[in-house]
């Protein structure tokens, strides 16, 4: 597991075997205040460009630190190892987004190799004003051919789709597979998601908590090639499903206090005539 402290960003979580689950583009420069493409991106206190703010907001655009005081964590949460972060109100981002916050997070692994992340948000303005925010962990996935991927557990969910002016629409029966560019935020989803790679035969389950929507993105060869940090052929190794609340933006008084909670485990996929179970994946555990 990595962790960068510009972005309170992870940019590598491994198996037990030493594969790297997590995509990271070739064409980084690690240079801030750009952001990292690729990891854990963290979107706050903007998801998209559906505000004021610039893309995805700034906490991914800025250095945190390492929280010296993090509030207690419930006792249930064993970790092989974690780091708690804290990114708060600054000057500078009070001339864009004109509020005193607490943003702290913390990553853990899992006795089984399991990456978990939680956040809390703390309204701490002293001129008792409420703020608004949307959030996203837009964990960019590797996968072996984005072809050869389906995504389990957003069947039949209304989505809306951001290549067609966040029109809504209702996702079909079947498994979400890829063969073109997709941008969709689904909505009222359900806890855990499961992404499958046939290549690998191995599948993702996320887990998550007070993060009611998914966004499912791949840029496809078109918008590859025009990003100047992501690598013409990367689409192809790279798929986000991104746990968020973009929908129904959250509002906190002051004092008040939001949490949520991802959990991913990559597991190997269980085969029944030459296909894929998904419900092992989705109804147990």
């Amino acid at each position: 597991m990595q962790v960068y402290l510009f972005g309170g960003h992870v940019t590598s979580w491994k198996n037990e075997l030493g594969e790297e689950l997590l995509f990271l583009s070739s064409k980084n420069t690690f240079k801030p205040p750009k952001a990292i493409r690729g990891g854990i991106p963290i979107c706050f206190p903007q998801f998209g460009n559906t505000g004021s703010l610039e893309q995805h907001g700034f906490a991914r655009n800025r250095f945190w630190s390492v929280d010296p005081d993090p509030p207690p964590f419930p006792s249930n949460t064993s970790s092989r190892a974690f780091v708690d972060l804290i990114l708060g109100h600054s000057e500078e981002d009070a001339k864009i987004w004109p509020h005193r916050y607490e943003c702290r997070l913390r990553v853990a692994l899992g006795p089984g190799g399991d990456l978990m992340l939680t956040s809390r948000i703390r309204n701490t303005n002293t001129d008792g004003k409420s703020f608004t925010f949307t959030f996203a962990y837009h964990t960019y996935f590797f996968v072996t051919d984005i072809s050869e991927v389906r995504v389990e557990g957003l069947e039949t969910l209304d989505y809306l789709d951001n290549l067609k002016n966040r029109e809504r629409f209702t996702e079909q029966g079947d498994a979400i597979t890829f063969e073109s560019e997709v941008d969709k935020v689904y909505l009222s989803t359900p806890t855990k998601i499961a992404i499958l790679d046939h290549e690998r035969k191995r599948t993702f389950v996320l887990r998550k908590d007070g993060l009611p929507d998914a966004v499912v993105w791949n840029p496809w060869d078109k918008k590859a090639k025009a990003m100047s940090d992501f690598g013409d052929d990367e689409y192809k190794y790279m798929l986000c499903v991104e746990a968020a609340c973009v929908e129904k933006p959250i509002t906190l008084k002051p004092g008040e206090e939001w949490r949520g909670r991802l959990e991913i485990s990559a597991v190997p996929s269980s085969y029944c005539s030459g296909q894929l179970d998904p419900r092992r994946v989705l109804f147990t555990g």
